[in-house]
């Protein structure tokens, strides 16, 4: 969805807000518009607290925000969104009514409606859709082997959201800080046990730990319907984290690291069709054995390797379990992702799949978006 079509959504959506009684700021419908940048748009329920946290100053303003929120993003054509809210849609009988809008606010609402357009007339043609939180949902939703090529950049778009969502994530421990962070109270005491009352305050903030993740994506036939998005996924990953190396596997093992370090997508996709064995057969545990021959220096406690299979293996599966018995002594944690674990009938009966689970601290589904962001809450140590 074209950011500028975003913005002007959000801008709608405050003209809302201010007709229904909430004493918006210009500089409050800006930070909303920026807050987008930093918010999973595919994840209904992030957008909703994001644009509260903003938009909500007192907590009796709470009700009316969620009712406008729930009236206003769902899907319709941009037009009507913004006609909808400058007149004021239908709202529960408890609503109430529209405030007038002062001289004053109508100019900062018709200069928010400009934000960041450069002062570019659109050019004809049809109206751009007003983007809703529903519709993202439901493309997070969707399976990866339901999408076309030609939907591969929006698909890039909504990853790199959840690839840096990924990489936000901190740890749980956290080291003094000068400014702002969090107040830690037994510094603070100590600093102050002379004084009378308390006048040093001591912050604390959470401290980063440098993981490194080891990516392993099976591109062999059974997983073409999948391996073009999950190496989109992996493409998005690279880009946001410092510490990543990827490789495929059909046969044998490809390190494609440096193919991934491309400017775009299209571009690692015609690199990697120099890839050996694409969508091949699939030899799990002599390609993990090759792994742990020339890369296991890659591999330690602060690694968490992933590997993104569907678990059909031709190979012998002892071999498998060996190897991948020998990764998880040295990585912090082995994550397995399989796309079919998407269908509910499912079951992990193949031998591949049979011998890896029992060495694996986490397996999960990996045949959509909304997978692919759970995996936010397990990419710590």
């Amino acid at each position: 969805m074209p950011p500028r079509a975003l913005s002007r959504a959000v801008v709608a959506f405050g003209a809302l807000l201010r007709r229904h009684s909430l004493p918006l700021t210009s500089l409050q419908i800006t930070d909303a518009v920026r807050a987008l940048d930093h918010l999973d748009l595919g994840d209904r329920d992030e957008v909703y607290r994001g644009l509260r946290a903003v938009m909500v100053g007192r907590p009796e303003e709470a009700p009316i925000f969620d009712r406008c929120f729930e009236a206003f993003w769902r899907a319709r054509s941009e037009a009507d969104a913004v006609a909808e809210a400058l007149a004021g849609p239908a709202m529960p009988e408890e609503a109430p009514g529209p405030a007038l809008e002062s001289e004053g606010a109508r100019r900062e609402r018709l200069a928010l409606e400009g934000w960041s357009e450069g002062g570019d007339e659109d050019e004809g043609g049809e109206p751009l859709g007003v983007p809703a939180a529903s519709e993202l949902e439901a493309m997070t939703t969707r399976d990866f082997s339901t999408f076309g090529a030609d939907q591969l950049d929006e698909l890039l778009r909504l990853t790199e959201q959840i690839a840096r969502r990924l990489a936000r994530r901190l740890s749980r421990r956290r080291r003094p800080v000068r400014r702002r962070g969090r107040l830690d109270l037994r510094r603070t005491l100590r600093a102050n046990l002379t004084r009378g009352e308390i006048i040093e305050l001591r912050y604390r903030q959470r401290k980063r730990r440098k993981v490194r993740l080891v990516l392993l994506c099976d591109v062999s036939g059974s997983m073409d319907l999948y391996s073009r998005f999950l190496l989109q996924f992996l493409f998005a990953l690279q880009r946001v984290f410092a510490r990543v190396e990827t490789f495929t596997f059909s046969v044998r093992l490809t390190r494609v690291t440096d193919v991934l370090r491309a400017r775009s997508y299209r571009q690692v996709l015609r690199r990697l069709q120099e890839v050996r064995d694409w969508s091949g057969g699939t030899r799990i545990g002599e390609s993990l054995a090759e792994f742990n021959r020339h890369w296991s220096h890659l591999v330690d406690r602060r690694t968490i390797v992933i590997v993104l299979s569907d678990g059909w293996d031709t190979g012998d599966p002892d071999v498998l379990a060996t190897e991948l018995l020998r990764i998880k002594r040295r990585a912090g944690r082995v994550i397995w992702l399989n796309p079919l674990l998407g269908n509910p009938s499912y079951e992990p009966l193949t031998r591949g799949m049979a011998a890896a689970l029992p060495l694996v601290d986490h397996f999960a589904a990996a045949h959509n978006l909304a997978a692919l962001r759970d995996l936010a809450g397990r990419l710590s140590l």
